[in-house]
């Protein structure tokens, strides 16, 4: 079955993690787009909110208070989406958090949540999709991260879990191309960007979490999943500044772990006591915010990510984006 994706405005759309960041991001444009949403998180409060600011400005919502770590919460959204909709043409896996913290000091307990969340809330969210979109078509977002593709440190565990949605997400789209199901599976790659990311995240290092740069604004993640929504997509990359981290790491990873050793933490964390004591990691955190408090220089948009969703130039930004890392590559030689 040939893939054939309809316009935004004719769609149902699912979101998880949709009660800030990217997901909120990403459900406030597909709404002005004119798609029908079914928007998920742990947040009950936030969500009823948004839904209500939604409606009033003229967009179609249901909201679904569902936990991604637990499969039957992830059936309960398929099932809202049917029931209100008559079913849904994209689903995008967005819902995930971080642990700040070495290792070896971070409690086996919340390693396993992290994973509840990050890796298995990706799978049950996609199988679920797919049952769904087979013979009709559609696709199925999944949210990974330049950490897809390199490790940092403090950040370890964070890192496996995007590799982890990395290797699922494309075994499964081998699989749906051999059935010839008709869903497109798309994973976006998004360098650090402005969300309540930090806030969110369970920090056992004792100071406050910051963003390594380049830094984004989080509509730039919500333009790339709303373009895979309507374009069939294999990847995409949110920022130059992860293409270039990717392709050095692919061409010398030892440049990427030197960088990583001397500078990554430092870069990760700031010199004073944490702002948040909280954290979204076994309980919701604070909705309804799509940006976070990063206090560096934040890039609204990324040319090297809008070009790169057009066939036409992609291979001359690919060129551009190699370049960077050879030149890169060579300044530190």
């Amino acid at each position: 079955m040939e893939i054939s994706l309809k316009p935004l405005n004719e769609q149902v759309i699912v979101i998880t993690g949709a009660s800030s960041g990217i997901g909120l991001a990403t459900a406030r444009a597909a709404a002005k787009k004119g798609a029908k949403l079914v928007l998920a998180s742990r947040n009950k409060e936030a969500l009823t909110e948004i839904e209500q600011q939604l409606s009033a400005e003229g967009g179609t919502i249901k909201h679904v208070v569902a936990d991604v770590g637990k499969r039957d919460d992830i059936q309960k959204i398929a099932d809202a989406a049917i029931e209100h909709f008559g079913g849904f043409d994209t689903w995008v896996n967005n819902a995930g958090v971080s642990i700040y913290g070495r290792l070896e000091e971070v409690s086996d307990e919340d390693h396993h949540r992290l994973f509840d969340t990050n890796f298995w809330g990706v799978v049950y969210g996609s199988l679920i999709a797919a049952k769904h979109l087979k013979g009709k078509g559609g696709a199925i977002i999944n949210l990974g991260s330049v950490l897809s593709d390199v490790a940092i440190p403090i950040q370890g565990m964070y890192s496996a879990t995007k590799h982890a949605v990395k290797g699922f997400t494309n075994a499964l789209r081998i699989e749906l191309e051999d059935e010839g199901a008709g869903i497109s599976v798309t994973l976006i790659k998004p360098a650090a960007i402005n969300t309540p990311y930090t806030q969110h995240a369970k920090n056992y290092t004792g100071k406050a979490t910051t963003l390594p740069p380049p830094v984004y604004q989080p509509e730039e993640a919500a333009n790339a999943i709303l373009h895979a929504a309507a374009h069939p997509k294999r990847d995409i990359f949110v920022g130059s500044g992860g293409k270039i981290m990717s392709n050095t790491n692919r061409l010398v990873p030892e440049v990427m772990d030197w960088v990583g050793e001397k500078m990554m933490i430092k870069m990760q964390t700031k010199d004073r006591a944490p702002k948040h004591l909280e954290d979204g990691l076994n309980q919701h955190g604070e909705g309804g915010k799509v940006h976070g408090d990063y206090d560096g220089y934040v890039m609204k948009t990324s040319l090297f990510t809008r070009a790169s969703m057009h066939p036409i130039i992609t291979g001359a930004v690919v060129a551009v984006a190699g370049a960077a890392a050879y030149a890169f590559l060579g300044n530190r030689k």
